[in-house]
């Protein structure tokens, strides 16, 4: 089993930046393909950026692309999801997911989630 924990995030104000990790527990993820995805009050989890487990692939959203970049530290077993020019319909609860397939997949086919970080950005 692998168990996810999101941090960092917090409230920032429009324009702002914060960076939020995924760490990872119970076995290495470095060959896993790992995303991170958001929900904002009444919609539907979305992909924001998903990458395979040779970290040579990286997939954005086109509502994040230019603002977030993802990251993996497999010495730390952490993923991370490093957010700039934060805009408010950039808040919402963000999830790291996690598939020993390395390959990326759709949202429901992750087998290990975390719980979520809020995130708030004011305007």
């Amino acid at each position: 089993q692998v168990a996810l924990v999101e941090s960092g995030g917090g409230l920032v104000q429009a324009g702002g930046s914060l960076r939020l990790s995924c760490a990872a527990s119970g076995r290495t993820i470095s060959t896993y393909a790992m995303g991170w995805f958001r929900q904002a009050p009444g919609k539907e989890r979305d992909l924001v950026v998903a990458i395979t487990g040779s970290g040579h692939r990286m997939f954005y959203s086109d509502s994040v692309k230019g603002r977030f970049t993802i990251s993996r530290d497999n010495a730390k077993n952490t993923v991370y999801l490093q957010m700039n020019s934060l805009k408010p319909e950039d808040t919402a609860v963000y999830y790291c997911a996690g598939d020993p397939r390395s390959e990326v997949r759709p949202i429901n086919d992750y087998n290990y989630w975390g719980r979520g970080t809020q995130v708030t950005v004011s305007s």
